[in-house]
């Protein structure tokens, strides 16, 4: 119980910006419980519900929005978005494999870098409007069901390419990679699937959900669809990243959280217009 508690909090410092202190042997502990990651994707996405439910309620969805995407990349830092800055670099360079991987692993921020991150955080916030202005209830519960929904099925997809892929360089994403296998993807696939079933069940009222729908009806249907659009993009991902770079690297997973994350999202949103 010790370590997987010690693995938790490490989980939790690698995935956020809280300050529970973190360290190698913390990371080693992690790397043998990978499955771990979208636990604590549940708790990103409650405390950013949180928020979400605080400036939606004082704020016009646009405005509140923008504080909500403000407050995400501060509790979970840029790590991952500057891994999709990375992954982009590296897909638009033209040439060989080798100078692909030059161009994602170089320091410096590069024109597809820049659109794939303007791309992230622009559909971060249209997607959260969306949301906004579709919860008629106030940005209550709903928004807050969609956000740990989200969560989850982006740390899934994390899980998943990890397990999946293959690792193109050393470093902390190899160690993720050759840690990571089928055991590790069905653990935390059963933990998500029934967080993304279970946090819509109660919801009720309020956000139109779909045609017919009722007082939630049909919404843990919108889970399994939130977590079935993280983990189908995350396939995506890898088979772009297999093709252009001959695997993954620590940069592609970050990438798959950001892409994952806002596929979730316009999942949830779309399925609110449909109504």
């Amino acid at each position: 119980m010790g370590d997987f508690l010690f693995a938790a909090r490490s989980c939790l410092g690698f995935l956020t910006t809280i300050p529970v202190g973190i360290s190698m042997e913390g990371l080693a502990a992690l790397g043998k419980r990978l499955y771990l990651f979208p636990v604590i994707g549940a708790v990103i996405g409650l405390l950013i519900g949180g928020i979400g439910y605080l400036f939606g309620s004082l704020l016009p969805p646009e405005a509140a929005s923008v504080m909500i995407v403000a407050s995400l990349y501060y509790l979970t830092g840029i790590n991952h978005l500057d891994g999709l800055s990375d992954f982009g670099d590296g897909f638009v360079a033209h040439g060989s494999r080798e100078k692909k991987i030059g161009a994602m692993r170089d320091v410096s921020l590069g024109i597809g870098g820049v659109v794939f991150c303007v791309i992230a955080v622009l559909g971060l916030f249209a997607a959260m409007s969306g949301i906004l202005e579709r919860d008629t209830a106030g940005a209550g519960y709903q928004f807050l069901a969609v956000m740990i929904a989200s969560e989850v099925s982006a740390k899934q997809a994390m899980l998943t390419i990890s397990a999946f892929g293959k690792s193109i360089h050393p470093g902390l994403g190899s160690i993720m990679i050759d840690e990571t296998g089928f055991r590790e993807f069905a653990i935390g696939l059963i933990f998500s699937a029934a967080v993304c079933v279970l946090v819509f069940a109660g919801v009720g009222g309020g956000m139109h959900v779909g045609p017919g729908a009722g007082a939630g009806a049909g919404l843990p249907v919108l889970g399994v669809a939130m977590l079935g659009s993280a983990i189908a993009l995350s396939l995506v991902v890898l088979g772009t990243a297999n093709r252009n770079f001959g695997g993954i690297s620590g940069d592609v997973i970050g990438a798959t959280n950001e892409i994952a994350r806002l596929g979730a999202l316009l999942v949830a949103v779309a399925w609110a217009g449909a109504a």
